[in-house]
Order: C-alpha cells, then structure tokens, then sequence
C-alpha cells in the first residue's frame, strides 16, 4: 500500500534521481571535484612537511587559511549568493580553484615556491568554495525540486565519502609515485571538469527578481536569528563546531604525526586517512535504514555516546600493531560523522522555509567551517607549544564530547525527518 504526506500528490513511479540530466551532471560534478579535493587534502600539507620544511606553527596556519574565508564572508555570501543566478557562481569558483592550484607546482617547477604562496592559495581557494558551496546548497533544491531533497542529500555524501576514499588513496599513490607538489595537478583538473559538468546543465535558471532583495545587513540578521533562535538548529549548529573544530585538531596534525615520528609512507598516510573517508561513506549509506528502523531521535540520542570511546584511539597511534586500532577508531568516529551528514543537513532544510534557505545555510557554514579554522590554529599553537601528541589528545577528547549538544536539545525526542 502507498501511502502520501496530507496534500501531497501521489507519483505512481517516481523518478530515479541519476535519470534526471542535470542532477546527473551535478553528481558528476561533485565527484570528481571531490576525488580532487582529497588529493590535496594530503598533498598541499605535505608539500609544506616534506618540500618546504615547515614548523607545526605553519602547518597550522596553512590549515587556518584554507578555512578562514568562511569566518571573513561566511554571512554576507549567502545574501550575496541570493541575489545572483547560482550556477554561473559556481562555475566561476571552479576555474578560479583550478588557477590557484596550478600555480603551485609550476611555482615549485621554477624553484620559487614559498610558504607565502601556499597561504596564499589555500585562502583564495577557501574564498572562491565558500561562494560554491552555499551557491551549490541553494541550487538544488531548483534544479531537482524540494520534494526530492533528501534523497539528493544522501547520495551527494554518499559520493563525497566515496570519492574521499578513491582521492586520498589516490593521493598518497601519487605523491609517492612523484611528489606532493605534482599531485596538486589532479585537483586542479578535477575542479576543470566539475566546471565543463555544470556548464552543460540545461536547465534554464531564472535571475533573481530585485523586488526581493532587502537591506543586506538586515538579511544577514533575519538568518543569523533564524538559526539560534530555532532550538534544534541551534544544537546542531554548536554540536557540528564542537566536531569540526575537533576534528580539524586531529586531521591538522596527523600529517606531522604520521609522517615525522612514525616514518610512515605517502601510501600508508593516504590509507588511514582513506579509512575516515570510509567510515562516512558507510554511515552515509547506513543513515535512512537506521532511522526508518529506530527513529531518527533515537540514532541521534544512542549513537554519539556509543561511538565517544572509540575517538579516544586515534591519541594512541603508533607504528606497528597500535596503527590499526587508531584506525578503526578513526573509522567507527567517521561512521557517526556520516550519519549525522545525511540526517541532520536533511533535518536543516525541511525545518527550514524556502525564502531563508540560502542565508540559513551561509550561517550554518560560517559557524562548522569557520570552527575548523579555529581548529587548525589551535592544533598549530598546541603543536608548538606542547607537542602534536598533545594537540591529537585535545581533538580526541572533544571528539568524545560533541554529542552532547544533541542529547540536550529536542532533537533526541524527533521520531522522524520529513522526506526522509
């Protein structure tokens, strides 16, 4: 028997998503730019490590920069984004990420590579995904239709875990094959093609009426008061910065861990990091058969205590036997990461109304990527002033700890998710 929400049409059979041209492109798009991603996600710090000589001081800074952008123009992005067609936006942000890249292996082909210019690069490209990523958020739902979002949601990180894993067992093949520097060519390409995919989106897209643009300072506020005014947004809002912030601690100073005191290969590097984007794809996959089974509420309220211990594994990494259980407990942690991908960015937009979406998520980007440039420059000032095992202690524990805004907001009593 079918059965429909009140004042829903029932579809006799509904479309497959890939079925559809342009969203179709759009996944393409993603994954490929993503496989990208993931390479330099290994080979920008480690042309900092290995070919540049750097300190965890720079280390950490590079990382800040890579995210400060969202910190200097996460609000206004939104309103500016809406105020402008969105796929043309992000076309523009993927051949402005591909020249940047570029211009890192040819500067270290010339001998004058510098630290100034990765900083450089990575604050500009952090700029240009800022503009995409809330452009791309604020697209779909017109090139695939509300109705369908949560679906689309699932298999978009589905396709970024996946090509998580593919990018950065890819990238330590690479830069062990030929170097960090000449890795970075692959993104750069990645983020070519995800620009020719989104260029031959049909679809026609209808600019922005002026009768709706207001004040932008009075938008940006309209959306900030939104997010924080609104209980269980605003958990989410403080439990994804907790876990970024967290995460950014470990992920910042793994490379320097894994590559100076435990001597470990470019190979064996990609694979534990491999292992993280592994255990996403699997929770991104998992994420609907659990809450259609116990209850979106329930997964959100069991999971994050459940999963806590385990992050506390990836402090104890070592050469030999103690590298594999870091791993897994780097794996199972992702896991939850997953899950809450899927459910509560679905939860975010069904809560959210059509008219506040793009600002909604600008906001939600600003507080969970600007929390990871926080993040990467606490792991450079612990890094230096400790020691990086002391820094990948303080991101394991607050790993541990970032369920807990979810557990004391109403969101531990949800039953379920609309369209999901």
């Amino acid at each position: 028997m079918t059965t429909t929400e009140p004042g829903v049409r029932p579809a006799a059979t509904p479309r497959p998503l890939l079925h559809d041209p342009g969203y179709r492109l759009l996944v393409t798009a993603t994954a490929v730019s993503k496989l990208g991603s993931s390479i330099s996600y290994l080979a920008i710090p480690l042309v900092a490590v290995v070919a540049l000589r750097s300190s965890a001081g720079q280390v950490g800074l590079l990382a800040t920069l890579s995210t400060l952008a969202f910190l200097l123009i996460g609000l206004p992005s939104g309103a500016w984004v809406d105020r402008m067609r969105r796929r043309p936006v992000m076309i523009a942000a993927d051949l402005l990420r591909a020249a940047l890249l570029l211009s890192v292996p040819a500067a270290w082909a010339l001998g004058v590579l510098t630290i100034g210019q990765l900083y450089a690069v990575v604050l500009l490209s952090g700029a240009a995904t800022v503009f995409y990523d809330v452009a791309a958020l604020s697209h779909l739902p017109h090139l695939i239709g509300r109705d369908r979002l949560a679906r689309a949601n699932s298999l978009l990180v589905t396709v970024d875990a996946a090509a998580q894993i593919g990018g950065r067992g890819a990238g330590g093949l690479l830069i062990g094959l030929l170097s960090a520097p000449a890795a970075i060519v692959a993104d750069a390409a990645s983020y070519l093609c995800s620009a020719l995919c989104l260029v031959r989106i049909r679809r026609p897209e209808p600019a922005p009426e002026a009768a709706e643009r207001g004040h932008l300072l009075a938008d940006i506020r309209e959306g900030v008061r939104f997010v924080f005014g609104h209980p269980s947004l605003r958990a989410v809002a403080v439990a994804g910065a907790c876990t970024n912030l967290s995460i950014q601690l470990c992920q910042t100073v793994l490379p320097l861990l894994l590559v100076r005191e435990l001597a470990l290969p470019g190979f064996a590097v990609g694979l534990f990091f491999a292992a993280g984007a592994a255990g996403v794809l699997l929770g991104s996959l998992s994420a609907r058969t659990l809450a259609g089974r116990l209850g979106a509420g329930r997964v959100l309220r069991l999971l994050g205590p459940a999963v806590a211990p385990f992050g506390l594994l990836l402090a104890v990494a070592d050469r030999g036997p103690a590298l594999w259980p870091a791993a897994g407990g780097w794996l199972i942690t992702t896991f939850k990461i997953g899950v809450h991908n899927v459910l509560l960015v679905t939860f975010r937009q069904s809560a959210t109304p059509d008219r506040l979406l793009g600002r909604m998520n600008a906001t939600m980007r600003l507080v969970l990527t600007g929390s990871l440039a926080i993040g990467a420059a606490l792991a450079g000032l612990l890094g230096e002033l400790l020691s990086v095992r002391a820094a990948l202690w303080a991101g394991a524990l607050g790993l541990a700890l970032s369920w807990v805004p979810v557990n004391c907001s109403p969101l531990r009593r949800l039953r379920e998710i609309p369209g999901l």
